[in-house]
Formats: structure tokens, sequence, C-alpha cells
């Protein structure tokens, strides 16, 4: 695939990160960067949508903390799974053409959640979530390594910031909305919405205009080169040569060390703070989680600064920043406390996972984009699975849902004091 742009859009001085005025002078200028955005944020709303359904479906039929945690293993699984064919294919092939294929694919299979009826076939919700983020698995290579094909260098924090933010606004919307689905009108509109979204999505990514994709010239009809050994090889040999990018594959990783905290804001809103035996309340939460993540990178620009150098610091202080949110979060007395505490929480998440994803796009080839994508998403859903199956066989053994909330909250500090300690030692000076 050959690395040219489509639309450049104004000159890197009139964008500056974090100021609401950058955003709306990309969307307004870069055309086939907004048709791109407003694909993924369709596709978002309607994802939950779907969380929030099966959520209250699995309370409704299960009542355990295990199931939603089995649930979250089968969603976060699958690319630790495909994760490093996804990149070869994201590499090898138009990723315009997967990105619309696997939005067609999601659309139809999510509907089988439909045919979910009672606790025996709960099974299939399971395996159905693990069909559903193998899908996504090919599409989230293909969707972050197109990113550069649309924007200039200068952009690219912009269009980062954007797109965190965003989807923090689709969560919080698509929670609040999926809540009010599940609760007034069940959870299987909220699943028929999420249905409609991915066949939007489609829609939308058709009009967007992606470099021409060149095959690459023949080889022979080597294993390898059939296979696409011989392209994850290269890419495998060309993160370990550069350090740098190495480490940034890791910021999530570390995130994930404490992903079972996904399990609880599922648990404390539809057990802990429910009222009256009504579903839906995981939506606040989850809602909260997305202001969080929309407010963090915003604020981390504004007090730190948006180069290179500055942003490597933020992620570590954001670290620190989900880890005492949670403890508080541990012991918040009522929901109105408990939603507070998560949006300070994932608002340190969100600086983790935009500045990092920004610090990629600056660094890696366009070549290897796809494969460095998935080999993070492979990692970090790997280490996300391990921490929610824990949490949930935590909950089944009767562990009080806040002690394990604060041990969870603890485990962010061991990524933040490796990180602080790399960038103190390896700081290049660099601001770029």
């Amino acid at each position: 695939m050959q690395a040219k742009k489509t639309e450049a859009a104004p000159a890197s001085s009139r964008y500056t990160a974090g100021h609401l005025s950058s955003y709306c002078l990309i969307l307004r200028t870069n055309t086939h960067y907004r048709r791109y955005w407003l694909s993924g944020c369709v596709s978002q709303i309607g994802d939950w949508f779907n969380y929030i359904a099966i959520f209250v479906l699995l309370n409704q039929l299960t009542g355990s903390g295990k199931a939603v945690s089995w649930f979250l293993i089968a969603k976060h699984l699958a690319p630790a799974v495909f994760g490093p064919a996804a990149g070869v294919i994201a590499d090898r092939y138009n990723r315009k053409v997967v990105m619309i294929s696997c939005d067609l694919l999601r659309a139809v299979l999510v509907l089988g959640y439909l045919l979910v009826q009672n606790t025996q076939q709960v099974w299939l919700i399971y395996l159905l979530a693990f069909t559903q983020e193998a899908i996504w698995t090919f599409y989230n290579p293909a969707r972050q390594a197109s990113l550069p094909n649309l924007c200039n260098k200068e952009e690219l924090g912009i269009a980062n910031g954007l797109s965190g933010a965003s989807w923090s606004v689709m969560l919080a919307l698509g929670a609040a909305l999926g809540g009010f689905f599940t609760h007034r009108l069940g959870w299987q509109a909220a699943i028929v919405a999420d249905s409609v979204s991915f066949f939007l999505s489609a829609l939308v990514m058709a009009s967007v205009a992606l470099p021409r994709w060149e095959k690459k010239p023949g080889q022979g009809f080597f294993i390898g080169r059939i296979t696409g050994y011989d392209d994850l090889k290269e890419g495998v040999f060309y993160v370990l040569s550069q350090p740098k990018i190495a480490v940034l594959l890791l910021v999530k990783s570390g995130w994930s060390l404490a992903g079972g905290i996904l399990v609880m804001l599922a648990v404390f809103g539809e057990q802990v703070f429910a009222g009256g035996g009504e579903g839906g309340r995981s939506g606040i939460l989850f809602a909260m989680r997305g202001l969080g993540a929309a407010i963090g990178p915003i604020l981390a620009w504004r007090l730190m600064g948006e180069g290179s150098t500055a942003m490597r610091r933020a992620i570590g202080w954001a670290f620190f920043l989900s880890a005492l949110a949670y403890v508080f979060f541990s012991q918040a007395p009522t929901m109105l406390w408990a939603a507070l505490w998560v949006c300070c929480g994932h608002a340190g998440g969100s600086v983790q996972w935009v500045f990092s994803t920004t610090l990629i796009h600056r660094s890696v080839e366009d070549r290897f984009r796809g494969r460095v994508f998935s080999a993070e998403m492979a990692m970090l859903t790997l280490v996300l699975s391990l921490s929610i199956w824990l949490t949930g066989a935590a909950m089944d053994a009767g562990t009080d849902p806040r002690h394990i909330v604060f041990v969870l909250a603890l485990l962010y500090l061991l990524p933040g004091i490796g990180w602080t300690l790399y960038t103190t030692t390896h700081e290049s000076g660099s601001s770029a």
C-alpha cells in the first residue's frame, strides 16, 4: 500500500491541540477526514447500545458478576487471537474494503443476540460476542492505519484528540440512550439500533477517498508470503528495532492491568447502586466514563503542552490520576460520588490512549502501521481478558465489590511508576 495523502488540511499554525476551534476547523476543511470521523461515531454509539443491553440481559438471566466477566472476556480475547493476522491484512489489502466488509458482517451478526431467551442460551451471548469482536479485530487496525493518509503530520494530534473526544461523547450518549432503550423499550430495541448503526457506518465509509491500494510485486509462491508469516515477521523485527515504539505499545496494556474496572462499573450500576431492581443504571457510570475520557486529553494538552516529550510525561501522570480516582470510587457512598470519580479515572485513561496513539501515528511508517496497531491491541486485550477473568472470579468467591475496586485501583501504580522511571532516564529532550 502506498502512503499517499488524499486531502491536506490548512497549515499547521492554524491548529492548536485541545482547542475546540481546531476540532471544528479540521471537520470543516478536511472533507474525507470528516466522513471517516462520522462513520466511526455512528458505529461507536451503536456499540454502547450493545454493551448496556447485554449487561442488563445477563443480570436478568444470571445475576452473576462472573457472567458479565465472561462476556467481556469473550469481547476482549478475540484481538489477542486474531490480532497478528489482522495486522497483516490491514497492511496487505485495501483498508477501505476491509472496514466496510467488517461493518456489514457485524450488522447481520449482532441480530443473533435476539435469539437468547433463557439461561440455557447464555453460551450464545459469549459466542456472538467473541465473533463480533473477532470481526472488529480486522476493522480496527485498518481504520487506525488509515488516519495518517487523511491528515498531514501536524493534524494528527488534532485528529486523535477529536477521535478520543468523540469516542467519549458517543460513549456517554450511547450509554445514556442505551440505558433508556433498555429500561423503556427492552434490550432488544438496543440490539436492533446497534445493527442499524453498522449499516450506516458502512454507507458513510464508502464515500471516503483513501489512497488507492497497490498490490505488492510478486515474489514467487512462497508459503511465508502466502500465509502472511513473512509480513508478520517483518513487523516484529521492525518493532524490536524501534525501542521507543516498542515501549509505546505497552501503554494501553498497562491500563489493562486494572481492566476489571469495566466489570465493576456494570456491577456497581446494576447491583451496588441499583434501586428498586431497575435495570440500566450502569449506563450512568459508562456515560460518566465517556465524559471523563472527553475532557482528559484536552486538559492535559492545556496543562502540559502538545509536543511529544510533554505527551510522554502526561502519560505517566495519567496512571496516578486513575489510581487515585478509583480508590475514591471504591468508597463512594452514593451514585453521584461514584459517577464523579469514574469521570476523573477515565480522564486519565483517555490521556494514555489518545497520547500513545498520536505518538505511534507520528512515528510508524505507513507500511507497518496496521501490524503495529494490531500488535498493540492483541497485547492489551490479552492483559485485559486476564484482569476481567480474575475480577469475575473474585466476585463469585464473595469478595466485596468495593474491595475488588480498591485493589484494581492500586494496580495502576505499577505502570505509572514504570513509565515515569523510563521517561526520566530516556528523555530525548525533543518537543516535536
